[in-house]
């Protein structure tokens, strides 16, 4: 079974524009997250689906293999599935650009999650929440999956609803979405010709278009995740965290002597 991770690089982020080419740590943002992608076993390939000439003269720097995409592209699943139309793949892995942390073993946990489960054509992955401000929080998606790891539902709001505890309850009985997927190659090409559902519109999930369309998802449940860059100060903070792993002796953990 071939196996591709494609990561959809914009470059007009509105938060951030330009994130993806940001390099204060002495190499582009995404690279930083291609590098972590290619340290994944379980994919053949690694792309980026660029949408501006500029990211792509970044990633011939790094000797990453790019694809231009056309810039009208409505989301990042729309982008890679023009990228990966033509590459010969069953399984294609979405990695956001802006992910330098994400961790390898999550991407062949989710390819796995699709070699082992043919009837799925799609799967993702959540952890649990760790602090209570995160329930109520929209910009961190909820997800509720059944007994058999298929996606319920995914809401901006907190779910499930915790009547004894007056609606919220303690912060870990919540599954906190994380942005990756992996698709069949065949459903993702055809999920990205279906329009888009009433739940999807009102929740601003795409997700919910194949909940919507009554397509299963697979839900793997990981104990840690990695935070995405979405502003300036989030890639401030990455940018010192990398500083000091520098500053810090690999070997043992303290810092070298001076």
């Amino acid at each position: 079974m071939k196996i591709v991770v494609c990561i959809p690089a914009r470059y007009e982020s509105t938060r951030f524009p330009g994130k993806v080419l940001a390099q204060e740590t002495g190499k582009y943002l995404v690279q930083h997250t291609y590098e972590q992608a290619c340290k994944a076993h379980l994919p053949e390939r690694v792309i980026i689906a660029a949408d501006d000439e500029k990211i792509a003269a970044a990633a011939r720097t790094f000797d990453a293999e790019c694809v231009l995409t056309r810039v009208d592209h409505q989301s990042g699943t729309d982008r890679i599935a023009e990228a990966v139309t033509d590459v010969d793949a069953d399984i294609v892995i979405n990695v956001q650009g802006d992910e330098p942390n994400i961790d390898p073993a999550h991407i062949d946990q989710l390819a796995q999650m699709l070699v082992d489960d043919s009837e799925a054509p799609m799967a993702t992955l959540a952890t649990r929440l760790s602090r209570p401000e995160q329930v109520t929080e929209p910009n961190i998606v909820k997800a509720i999956a059944g007994v058999k790891g298929r996606a319920i539902y995914f809401s901006r709001c907190p779910i499930p609803y915790d009547r004894t505890a007056g609606g919220i309850g303690p912060a870990e009985q919540y599954l906190r979405h994380i942005g990756i997927y992996a698709y069949r190659k065949d459903f993702l090409l055809k999920l990205t010709t279906l329009p888009q559902t009433p739940l999807e519109k009102l929740e601003k999930l795409e997700q919910l278009r194949v909940i919507e369309n009554g397509f299963a998802i697979l839900v793997g449940i990981v104990d840690d995740t990695s935070e995405g860059i979405d502003t300036p100060e989030q890639y401030a903070a990455f940018v010192a965290r990398c500083k000091n792993d520098v500053k810090t002796d690999p070997k043992d953990g303290t810092a070298p002597a001076s």
